[in-house]
């Protein structure tokens, strides 16, 4: 059931607080798992202990004993449940029977126990040894006509030392066909900072928020998405902190927040308040509005002249291009009164040291790159990079998307890294670019024949253009799932395909040299260690490292590597890494610190890292958006009970929703136009300019205060709408923020 009215009955509350310890607990209790998650929790976020495998949210320089969030909590539940998936399981279900589930029902079966095989023409999987498993992705791999018809896919959840080898062994079987989750979400944040700074990476540390004078979160739900920023953020507030929130939702993590460790608070529902501007532009006006708060620093001269003559360069034609953008303009394509941009670039003047945050509601639009170097100049306009309490603080979210890139997860890796990875392991690696995500699902569906391998994730379900993608898995010969838990992307083979269960993060890795330890890099550059503590749910279950080996020794071309020595103990892969990466000088002693260590970030130090040798103020255009009448801007959005693809539970607190997840947000004023009433049924029609017809249906009608013109349906219920081809210039992210979309009552 929804809400029935336009303003979510729980808005008014704090974020977290006694909602938190209840969505806690009751994850816990339907996971089956209430003691061994428990003590689990205890290990989360603490030195010896394991990373969270939710988001990337840095750990604070002095743990709590309880250093997680709600949906960390729920994370951890789900790799300690009590329930099994195993060949009884498949014995009694077959993929046919699976496909008419829901993911919510598929995620709650429990943990996978043995490696599985759906043979070609098969109905049900069945159980395969792992040596006949890695045998059978040697030969596939050996059989392609191309080698670049072979797809190393990977997860943010995946460690460095997997990553790396996974890369290794992409490039050693003659591929730099290496997708990643970050394609589907930051890469413009990568690509635009990258042109900008000199490095596709934010420049902030977790001490920077203590000494930041104003904070700007722009196209983030941290409430949500990384709850333990909202700890964060609280403390910046009640210091006196501005925080300025540009946000086409009101979200109650960014209103009010109680940390569920206050317990006084708690009891009462009291919260901190943290946002003391909001402002809602339209989906898509973001450019807009950044251009508004530039041109009120111009107007007052507020810029730091010192720092752009010294560090910068392109300025005169930014400046000149505001001066050709109207007031009028701005105003129109936001929606947002110029008194209120310019109020919060009065707070932005005000402020010696701001730090800008943004996420996905950034980056997932045809002009993604733009609204990150928008951003980029705002920042440099006044000096905010390399000085403390000041930067760009790109909030990544799966847990080491951005050390996967880093060990060299890249489709487009620079020549030096080729070089030194070549020298190290004895080869010459391929030159060609490879495929990023929506690349490699355009080549499956174009071509049979390939072979997709997935280290973690959903790809099935978490890509655009769900039916395409599909497709494309059909096409190939070979379709390889390296998982925790059941998921769509099983239930969508190849004309074979393999699922290959690993351990998880919080479960002792032993190998020939004893328990392993992994690590990974926060969204702030800093590595640190991660190692289980628990027994695995199967003695069947291999590490991603080993499992990487496994497939390293089944191609005949990986052969002169020593798979096992390298994973007989980690240690051996991290003096690797640190030979093709001197970023990772001294890996092993910077990850024995509590805390581990920061990788050297030259934009915060004001090196700047791009062709001319300083940082770039860049022209951006301003998008005129106009579609044709009666189409809405939707925008995708997670529920409070959702990770990425995994579903937690039915429920979205923070937004008053109950057992649904079929549900399309909507202002009342375009409701009405429409003759539509909370609670009709719709169908959503996508784009289809390519000739394919896009729809979902069965999407309950939600009143909810959302700007004119525009809407929210949750991911992945969405992602069907999705066009591979519409999707961010330079970075090909999916524009999963902004699709024209028409409604229609069934």
């Amino acid at each position: 059931m929804t809400a029935d009215d336009s303003t979510p009955p729980s808005l008014g509350k704090p974020a977290a607080g006694w909602g938190a310890l209840k969505g806690t607990y009751r994850a816990l209790v339907h996971e089956k798992t209430l003691g061994e998650g428990s003590r689990a929790l205890l290990k989360v976020n603490q030195h010896n202990g394991f990373d969270c495998p939710g988001c990337a949210w840095p750990e604070p320089e002095h743990t709590s004993r309880f250093e997680f969030c709600e949906n960390g909590a729920k994370a951890v539940a789900a790799e300690t449940t009590s329930k099994r998936v195993d060949p009884a399981f498949f014995a009694e279900h077959s993929v046919e029977d699976l496909r008419t589930r829901e993911s919510y029902w598929l995620e709650s079966q429990g943990r996978l126990t043995h490696p599985m095989v759906l043979r070609e023409g098969g109905t049900h999987y069945e159980p395969i040894a792992w040596e006949e498993a890695f045998q059978r992705i040697g030969d596939a791999l050996a059989d392609l006509p191309s080698k670049h018809h072979a797809l190393f896919y990977t997860s943010g959840r995946t460690s460095n030392e997997a990553a790396f080898l996974y890369q290794l062994l992409a490039r050693v079987h003659g591929t730099n066909n290496l997708p990643d989750c970050s394609n589907l979400c930051h890469e413009s944040s990568g690509v635009g900072l990258g042109a900008a700074i000199g490095i596709g990476k934010g420049t902030v540390q977790l001490d920077d928020f203590e000494a930041a004078k104003a904070i700007f979160v722009i196209g983030q739900n941290p409430g949500t998405n990384h709850p333990r920023m909202l700890t964060t953020l609280q403390e910046a507030a009640r210091r006196g902190c501005p925080i300025v929130v540009i946000n086409p939702l009101l979200e109650a993590g960014l209103v009010s927040f109680t940390h569920p460790q206050e317990m006084f608070n708690t009891l009462t529902g009291r919260g901190t308040d943290l946002a003391t501007h909001y402002l809602r532009p339209k989906v898509g006006s973001d450019v807009a509005l950044l251009k508004g708060m530039l041109k009120r620093i111009v107007e007052k001269d507020a810029m730091d002249r010192e720092f752009i003559a010294s560090h910068t360069e392109g300025f005169d034609a930014m400046a000149a291009d505001l001066d050709l953008t109207t007031w009028d303009t701005i105003v129109t394509e936001t929606g947002v009164d110029r008194h209120a941009i310019e109020e919060a670039a009065d707070t932005y003047i005000a402020s010696d040291a701001t730090i800008v945050c943004w996420a996905m509601g950034i980056t997932q639009h045809v002009n993604g790159v733009d609204n990150v170097q928008a951003i980029a100049n705002l920042l440099l306009a006044m000096g905010n990079i390399g000085k403390p309490g000041a930067g760009a603080c790109p909030v990544r979210g799966h847990s080491n998307v951005q050390g996967d890139r880093t060990v060299g997860i890249i489709e487009r890796p620079t020549e030096t890294f080729l070089q030194r990875l070549g020298d190290a392991f004895d080869f010459v690696p391929p030159r060609e670019h490879g495929h990023a995500a929506v690349q490699a699902i355009e080549a499956m569906a174009a071509e049979s024949g390939h072979v997709f391998i997935a280290m973690g994730g959903n790809f099935a379900l978490g890509s655009p253009d769900t039916e395409l993608t599909a497709e494309g898995l059909a096409n190939c010969a070979l379709t390889v799932q390296i998982s925790t838990k059941l998921n769509r992307s099983h239930l969508e083979p190849g004309k074979e395909a393999l699922i290959l269960p690993c351990l998880a993060r919080s479960e002792i890795d032993l190998q020939a040299s004893g328990p392993q330890r992994v690590t990974v890099e926060d969204s702030m550059s800093c590595v640190h260690a991660s190692q289980g503590h628990r027994t695995p749910p199967s003695p069947l279950l291999l590490s991603e490292p080993a499992i990487v080996a496994g497939m390293g020794k089944a191609m005949a071309e990986a052969a002169h590597i020593d798979w096992d020595h390298l994973v007989g103990d980690y240690a051996r892969i991290r003096e690797k890494i640190e030979e093709v990466i001197p970023l990772f000088v001294n890996y092993e002693q910077g990850i024995d610190q509590p805390g581990g260590f920061r990788l050297r970030n030259a934009a915060s130090e004001r090196e700047w890292n791009t062709e001319g040798g300083k940082a770039v103020f860049h022209v951006v255009e301003t998008p005129r958006i106009r579609l044709p009448e009666g189409t809405l801007r939707l925008f995708t959005i997670r529920s409070h009970d959702q990770y990425n693809t995994t579903i937690y539970g039915m429920d979205d607190r923070y937004r008053g929703i109950t057992g649904e997840r079929r549900v399309l947000f909507m202002n009342p004023e375009d409701m009405a136009d429409r003759g539509i009433k909370t609670g009709d049924i719709l169908e959503l029609e996508g784009p289809s300019e390519d000739g394919r017809v896009r729809r979902v249906s069965g999407f309950r009608a939600q009143a909810y205060d959302v700007p004119r013109e525009c809407c929210a349906g949750y991911l992945p219920e969405t992602n069907p709408l999705v066009p591979v081809g519409l999707r961010a210039r330079g970075s090909h992210t999916p524009s999963s923020k902004l699709i024209p979309i028409r409604v229609h009552s069934t």
